[in-house]
C-alpha cells in the first residue's frame, strides 16, 4: 500500500499555503471570519477533487470508446449542513457535454466507469455522503 503527502504551511491569519505533487495553492476564509480572501476555502476544494478525479477518467474512457466532445464541463454541488459541523451532507455532479451526434449510452457508462469503479475520491466521500449524477448535453 502506497501513502501520499501533502504540506499545509500557515502563511498569517487564517492563510495557508498548501503544496501537493511541487504545486502551491493559497486557501484562505473569508473576510468576515479573519481572512483576506487570497485563496479557495477548503471545502469547495472537496468539490474540485471529485471533478478532477471523474473527469480525469471519463475522458480517456471516452476516447478509447472513440468519443471525442467537443466541449466538457463538470458542475459539482455539495449541500451542507445547517448546523456544525458544517460538512457536506451529498454532492451531486451535472456532467455537460456538447458535440454532434453523441452516443448517451457510451456516455453513461464511461461516468458509471468513473463514479463505480476507478475515481478514488468519489470512493472515498461515497463512505460518507451520497454522490448522485446526471448527464446533460449542451445545444
Amino acid at each position: 500500500m502506497s501513502t501520499q503527502k501533502v504540506s499545509v504551511e500557515w502563511i498569517s491569519d487564517m492563510a495557508f499555503k498548501g503544496t501537493a505533487n511541487g504545486h502551491e495553492i493559497i486557501l484562505d476564509a473569508d473576510v468576515h471570519v479573519g481572512g483576506k480572501n487570497l485563496g479557495p476555502r477548503p471545502k469547495p476544494l472537496m468539490l474540485l477533487a471529485v471533478g478532477g478525479c471523474t473527469g480525469m477518467d471519463v475522458i480517456p474512457i471516452l476516447k478509447k470508446m472513440q468519443v471525442i466532445p467537443e466541449y466538457f464541463n463538470m458542475q459539482v454541488e455539495g449541500e451542507v449542513a445547517e448546523t456544525h459541523p458544517m460538512h457536506y451532507t451529498k454532492m451531486h455532479i451535472v456532467y455537460e457535454f456538447r458535440g454532434k451526434n453523441l452516443p448517451m449510452e457510451k456516455l453513461q457508462k464511461a461516468i458509471s466507469l468513473s463514479q463505480d469503479k476507478y475515481c478514488g475520491v468519489s470512493a472515498t466521500l461515497k463512505k460518507a455522503l451520497p454522490i448522485t449524477w446526471e448527464i446533460k448535453i449542451l445545444e
